[in-house]
């Protein structure tokens, strides 16, 4: 059995709370991204000698690291616990830029939940697979459903929003820099917007620019002045809205016309950041 887990951005994120336990409450728009790895499960067969239940291998991208801590097989794990399930073998194709800020290995998690519950018939509902996701990341449970949603708390607690901005046109840049996330969290200061996200996504997207904020940018782009650059480029070359996604480290921009990457490419040249890009990802929304 196949899926294909997609991507995420941040439309705005604000840090607005630290809670006793060490997290932060924020508040953020999840607004999925057509950018998609391929999950792909096999039982393994009887014979097959093996110390674990469920092995995974990772082609495209490396990801370094014990595969048995890998979010998709913690999420086998966690529904072995509850069902009894065969032993996989786990393939995960990674599309999906990681160190990015793009949700990537939270929703291999959640689709990997969302596989083993269809292809075992296991009956469990959303709201199920959501309490479920809770225990892998933050992140996880929006990809249980993967529809625009207003979040808070540390991100798992989800509100529908009526937001569609299919159409237009959407460029991720990976560079080649990885952002802490516990670093560019100790830099924060929590404060609540004047103006909640969920609000400003839902007026016209030219106001967003200077009303739709990513808190994170403060610290992170004093240390990585090229993300700075990077989003200021989105906007030379006719972005309506650019913003780094999560704490980093890919920059977006948002377009009604499809950009090319040529033209990418030489505003980087021009502005010397073409060194930097890792990736360049140009999707329909």
């Amino acid at each position: 059995m196949i899926t294909f887990p997609i991507a995420k951005i941040n439309l705005g994120l604000n840090i607005v709370e630290k809670r006793s336990d060490g997290y932060h409450n924020l508040e953020t728009v999840f607004y999925p991204l057509p950018i998609q790895d391929t999950l792909e499960i096999h039982e393994m067969d009887s014979e097959f000698p093996s110390k674990v239940k469920c092995d995974i291998k990772v082609s495209n991208m490396t990801i370094d690291g014990d595969e048995q801590k890998n979010l998709v097989v913690k999420a086998y794990n966690l529904l072995s616990n509850v069902f009894t399930l065969p032993r996989l073998h786990v393939h995960l194709h990674k599309s999906i830029p990681s160190q990015a800020g793009l949700g990537g290995g939270s929703s291999d998690a959640a689709y990997m939940l969302k596989l083993l519950n269809q292809t075992f018939r296991l009956g469990l509902q959303n709201e199920e697979l959501i309490c479920l996701a809770k225990n892998l990341g933050a992140d996880c449970p929006f990809f249980i459903v993967s529809q625009p949603s207003y979040a808070t708390g540390i991100g798992e607690c989800l509100t529908p929003i009526n937001l569609d901005l299919s159409g237009l046109y959407i460029v991720v840049i990976k560079p080649n820099i990885a952002v802490s996330t516990a670093e560019a969290f100790r830099n924060i200061i929590p404060q609540a917007p004047e103006k909640n996200c969920a609000e400003i996504v839902l007026q016209p997207i030219e106001t967003w620019r200077k009303e739709l904020h990513n808190d994170f940018e403060n610290s992170v782009f004093v240390k990585y002045p090229e993300l700075q650059r990077i989003k200021d480029m989105l906007y030379e070359i006719g972005a309506l809205y650019a913003s780094m996604s999560g704490s980093g480290s890919s920059i977006y921009g948002i377009f009604r016309r499809k950009p090319q990457e040529k033209e990418i490419i030489k505003a980087s040249t021009e502005s010397a950041l073409l060194k930097h890009l890792q990736t360049i990802i140009i999707k329909k929304l």
